[in-house]
């Protein structure tokens, strides 16, 4: 029961970030003046899709070595 609602609520919240993402470079694409500034929030908005992936991935790895519990210990 506690599974099957974290993994809604982590879709969720993952759905929510991606959608964010796409409206702030949406955003700096259209609405920023000048190449320095875009290419510095394009920077900004690279480190945080990297840190998007990386909490994508340890999300995923944490909930399948938790499905796995205990037939992995010896």
């Amino acid at each position: 029961m506690f599974g099957k609602i974290k993994k809604v609520f982590f879709t969720g919240v993952f759905g929510i970030l991606y959608i964010s993402f796409v409206a702030q470079l949406v955003y700096v694409l259209w609405l920023l003046d000048g190449i320095q500034n875009k290419l510095l929030a394009l920077a900004a908005l690279s480190v945080e899709w990297l840190v998007l992936i990386a909490a994508r991935y340890l999300s995923k790895r944490s909930s399948s070595s938790a499905q796995q519990g205990s037939f992995r210990r010896r």
